[in-house]
């Protein structure tokens, strides 16, 4: 029987894996493949998959649902949640035309009749929060969309859009990995006067802890890759691969596993949203889910990362 830990996506009341499921590269795999995939997740109880209308232009969405013979009395058995807003090549769009538009065409790629959850793909500077919220209204009044969220906002285009939004946003989704902390990084070091003291991102973090707002890590194992570490800009990570064999070895589990392990055990009860179309790799971030490091092996992986404490 799967035991897949389990949380509350923000305000949602859903009730879905602490681990979902990134769709960007399923076309990288054959029909079979896919299959197969998507069949070892939902045995993992990894049963959220995360799409984009942008991913492969919406090939993405289209290839998932036929690996999964998507029909009406399968869907039960998949939280699908997708994001818009990217018109590829030209701009970002959040008005109410677009949105409404682009949920029709991921409807149909995914052969679905609603969404779990949508977000809204990065900030769009000409955004009108008003337009926003009448097109989550239409969505959420036609049973299309269940929940609604964003990607990569600070806090104050999250105050922005929730002062004309009827629905609660109940999830962001950032990009944040053991290598790329600035997130935690930054509040660590809130009384320097330099280096990752300075402030880009508005304190989000904790911005989503205060209002219940569920934090997604994209690119969570940048850049645990194959057992090893790399950084883009180049950074000293042979400390961390040592520690990551280290800790390997005390938890049981390969480096992939402890790294998924280490978002997780961060208080903001995150959810990682794992990229691979790799089943081993998929497995190991399960496995994820039974780790509870300890304090000082989180930070212990931390400073490892070449992060700095005060």
């Amino acid at each position: 029987m799967n035991t897949m830990k389990k949380l509350t996506l923000g305000a949602s009341g859903l009730q879905v894996p602490v681990v979902a499921v990134g769709c960007m590269r399923i076309t990288g795999l054959d029909a079979a493949a896919a299959a197969r995939f998507i069949g070892t997740a939902l045995e993992l109880g990894l049963n959220f998959f995360d799409h984009a209308d942008i991913y492969g232009d919406g090939e993405c969405e289209r290839f998932f649902a036929e690996a999964a013979q998507m029909s009406p009395s399968l869907r039960g058995k998949f939280f699908i949640q997708s994001k818009c807003g990217i018109r590829k090549g030209v701009c970002y769009d959040f008005s109410k035309e677009h949105i409404l538009r682009s949920v029709d065409g991921i409807l149909s790629r995914l052969r679905t009749d609603y969404l779990d959850v949508l977000l809204l793909h990065r900030p769009d500077a000409l955004m009108e929060p008003d337009e926003v919220a009448a097109a989550f209204d239409a969505l959420a009044a036609s049973g299309k969309v269940r929940a609604f969220g964003v990607s990569n906002q600070t806090p104050g285009t999250m105050e922005l859009l929730r002062r004309s939004l009827r629905q609660p946003i109940v999830a962001n989704q950032l990009q944040l990995s053991i290598t790329n902390a600035s997130l935690i990084e930054r509040s660590l070091n809130m009384n320097m006067t330099d280096g990752p003291a300075v402030d880009r991102d508005g304190g989000t973090l904790d911005y989503c802890r205060l209002n219940g707002i569920t934090v997604q890590p994209w690119s969570p194992l940048r850049h645990v890759v194959d057992h090893r570490v790399l950084a883009e800009p180049v950074v000293e990570t042979e400390g961390l691969s040592v520690k990551l064999a280290e800790m390997s070895e005390k938890y049981s589990a390969d480096p992939t596993a402890i790294a998924i392990a280490w978002l997780l055990r961060h208080p903001a009860g995150m959810m990682p949203v794992v990229g691979t179309t790799n089943e081993g790799r998929l497995r190991s971030a399960a496995k994820a889910a039974e780790i509870v490091l300890s304090r000082e092996d989180w930070y212990a992986l931390y400073l490892a990362a070449a992060h700095r404490l005060p």
